[in-house]
Order: C-alpha cells, then structure tokens, then sequence
C-alpha cells in the first residue's frame, strides 16, 4: 500500500517597512537608490561609539499590523542582538527581537500568525563582478517587520503551495492597506521562507527544512512543491529518514532548492537583550485604540462589503480589492447608479472592456463617474446599443466628455422608426439574395447575418430586436 505523506509549513516573511529614515538612524530609507553606498552613517555602519535610536513610526506600523491581524500588542517589548557573522551583518550582529515581539498571536487566511517583531535589515550582497563579490550597505539597518506563522499541516503538496501563496498574497494587500510597505517582492521588499517539513502521521512534524528568500509569488509555489517531492523522494528511496535539517536556496534557472547550510537553532545566536536601547512600554506611548479606529477598511471586510452592497461576480470583487483605486472609482459609479442591475452591467463594462482597453494603452483612465454612469444609463435604457456602448467607452477614457452628447453629434443614439426601418431593410434584404434564400431555407442564423448588416450600416444606432422583428415580418 503506498504511503500518505503530509506536509507541514510555516512561514517567515520579511517585509520592509516604508519609512522616511531607517530603523535606528537619520540615513534615508530609499530602495529605489542606484548609488551604492550612499545612505550610510556611523550608526548604520555600526562605527566605534555611534549610538542606534529607535524609529517611532517604524513601531507603530508594526503596531498597525498587529491589529489588521487582530493580534495582540504587547505592553513591555525590547530589542535584542541576535549574534551572527556575515559579511552583510556591519556589526557582527542583528538588532532584533526575540523573547518580547511587539505583536503576539492572531490569524489570516488559513495560518494562526505566531508573533510579528520588528528589525533592521542587513546589507545587499553584490555577486555579479565574476571571482569576487561586492557589498552595499544602503539597505542595512532599513526597518524590517518578520511576521512568523504556526505550522500548518496539508494533505498534498498542491494544497500547501497554494494557500501559502493565498496567504502571502493576503498579507501583502493588508500591507498595501495600511501604507506601511511597498512589499515588492521583485525589489526585495518582502521575502517569503518556508519552513517545511513531511510526514506519514498527521499528528506529528518531521525533519524542518527551510527554504529562504522567495522572491516571488510564483517562486513560492513552486519552492514548495518541489520541496515536498524531493522530501518524499528521499524516504521512499532510502526507506527512512534521511532528510537533514538544513537552510536551502531556491535556483529560478533551474527550478529546484539547493542546499546551503546547516539550520541554526535559536541558541546559535546567543540573544540577548540590546543594552543600546531603551525598554518599550507600547500601551504608554500609543493611543492603541485611536490607532485601531483609524485603521482603513481591510480586504476582507471589503470582499463581504462589495458581496452585500453590489452583488457582483467573486471574480470582480478580487480586481477591485487588489486594484483599491479602481475600487474607489467603481464604489463611486454604484454610488450614481443605485440600481444593482445598473452597478452589475458597469463593473462588467470595467472589468471586461475598460481593462481590456488599458491593456493595449496603459496610459488611459477611467472616465469620471458621472460620465461612466451616464454610459450605463443609455445603454440600460436602450438609448444606445451594446456595441455603440463599448464604442463611446473607447472615446471618454481617451477624452472624458459626456457620452449622450457624443451619442447625439454623431448620431448614434437607437432608432425606433419602424418606417425607415421597413426601407432600409429591403435594401438589406435585396443585396443579400443568398442570405435570405438559407434564412427562408430553413438556415435560422443566417437572419442575423442581416441584422448584422443593418447594426453595421447604421454604425450601431439600430435597434437590433426592432430590426429582427422587422426582418422576420418582411421575410414571412
């Protein structure tokens, strides 16, 4: 019988917080500079005597985030050195948190978050010089909130990867909310480890693997995946427990982790507490409750907020939550609308056509919500059709006029005359001999192919159900 295996993971993820100055210094916090080397100071490049300061708005984002995932803050909280030696490391250690994190507890998606703590991050490693490499210490010391998840167990490999990449995902939006990160992964302003692990028995972990600095959503899936596999490969083929506890990489030419190095234990690292810096007491220093009021609507709340009000497609609601200001714009348009058949038939206008367009032309905008509205109202009041409709859509992100006075100089809006119908469908219907000899054959579809021509020769004014009624009369 072959065996189940079961995949356990938690999650590390770093992410870099936006702040004017980095973590314990004046030095800018930039991550769009160029120049390497050019946002340091004695502080950052941890000189003889140069004393850190903490960074207040950096703690009181990671506060925010504690909050957004309804955890707990902590009253007493204080930094630690966390003793390591890397070449990206100016000081021989990390200052860092260990037994007193800032955020205690609380929960996302499918994982129970274990603790958020905040730190500095380290320098960037340069190897692309051939047989020697460079560092830039530009990015050390900048304020790095990690957020540590309990492990969560799955019952295959693509379970695991997916709703670890949901959870990532999630979280960055909520860090996107909150305005307290950038979280681009490209630029390594968040990174995702996983810490994985598999087993036959469902109650119990095995041996911990951790896969560092994911870069990327994709990457993160399939990290995982791969990872899983090679685990269940090794105790299939040695018939035991030969997987090591180990750091791997993850090679994106190659698609597969590597090993790095030996997995260090929280003892390697010698904590103890930063005697540079003073004792937190977070209740004291921030209004916690003002902090948590003014929190911005969260994705989630905004989800079930855009289900109840507008009754859209799942599918447009998640466009909006992760393009918030498109959201704000179509909230504005159901504002005008009211009506929820109006609301649907905008997002579907948004959602299919104006993204459509703005794929081929990313400059353009969508229209002001008046003149976006106005559109759907002549469409659902049949003033215009669904093809002048997505025409005029095409012009007002261009131009943003009124699309009634558009309709009405170029004569688009539908036309009801049934006797200048009568006439222009017998010049259809006599330059069209074959058409109608399969329509009155038995051919039903060929019946649009004159409505077709009639909808294109009135450049879509015609009202195509009056022109296929009439049509029909006319070939009876």
């Amino acid at each position: 019988m072959e065996k189940k295996y079961y995949s356990t993971i938690g999650l590390e993820i770093h992410a870099e917080l936006k702040t004017n100055t980095k973590m314990f210094c004046a030095c800018e916090n930039n991550p769009d500079e160029r120049k390497p080397n050019v946002n340091i100071c004695p502080v950052c490049m941890a000189h003889p005597g140069a004393l850190p300061v903490l960074n207040k708005k950096a703690i009181e984002n990671v506060i925010k985030v504690g909050l957004a995932l309804d955890g707990e803050i902590a009253d007493f909280s204080e930094f630690d050195r966390k003793n390591y030696f890397y070449p990206d490391i100016p000081k021989g250690y990390q200052i860092s948190q260990y037994r007193c994190p800032i955020v205690s507890g609380g929960h996302l998606a499918d994982f129970d978050i274990t603790r958020v703590h905040l730190e500095e991050d380290t320098a960037t490693n340069k190897h692309d010089r051939g047989d020697y490499s460079l560092i830039d210490f530009n990015r050390a010391g900048v304020p790095l909130m990690e957020l540590v998840t309990e492990p969560h167990t799955f019952q295959n490999s693509d379970d695991a990867a997916k709703i670890t990449v949901k959870f990532a995902k999630e979280l960055q939006l909520i860090l996107w909310y909150l305005g307290v990160s950038e979280a681009n992964m490209e630029k390594g302003e968040m990174r995702v480890e996983a810490n994985i692990s598999i087993s036959t028995d469902f109650k119990k972990l095995g041996t911990k693997v951790e896969v560092k600095n994911l870069n990327s959503f994709r990457s993160v899936e399939r990290a995982i995946k791969y990872e899983i596999d090679r685990m269940i490969e090794l105790q299939e083929k040695r018939k035991g427990d030969q997987i090591v506890q180990e750091t791997r990489g993850w090679d994106e030419n190659k698609q597969k982790t590597f090993s790095q190095r030996k997995k260090e234990s929280s003892e390697d690292y010698r904590y103890f507490p930063e005697p540079d810096l003073p004792k937190l007491k977070l209740h004291e220093a921030f209004d916690l409750e003002k902090i948590k009021q003014e929190l911005p609507e969260l994705p989630e709340a905004k989800r079930a907020r855009y289900k109840k009000d507008f009754e859209i497609k799942e599918e447009d609601i998640e466009i909006y939550v992760n393009d918030p200001d498109l959201g704000v714009r179509f909230s504005a348009i159901a504002k005008i609308l009211t009506n929820k058949e109006k609301i649907k038939i905008a997002s579907n206008y948004i959602v299919s056509d104006f993204l459509g367009l703005k794929k081929n032309n990313p400059t353009i905008q969508l229209p002001s919500a008046k003149n976006f509205a106005e559109l759907v109202n002549l469409f659902s009041e049949n003033s215009i059709s669904s093809r002048v409709a997505k025409d005029i859509l095409a012009m007002i992100v261009v131009k943003d006029e009124s699309p009634e006075k558009i309709a009405t100089e170029q004569n688009l809006l539908q036309n009801y005359d049934e006797d200048a119908f009568k006439i222009f469908a017998q010049k259809i219907i006599d330059a069209n001999p074959k058409v109608v000899a399969d329509y009155k054959g038995g051919k039903v579809t060929a019946l649009m192919s004159l409505v077709g021509q009639i909808m294109k020769e009135t450049k879509g004014s015609a009202n195509p159900t009056l022109a296929k009624d009439i049509l029909i009369n006319m070939l009876k």
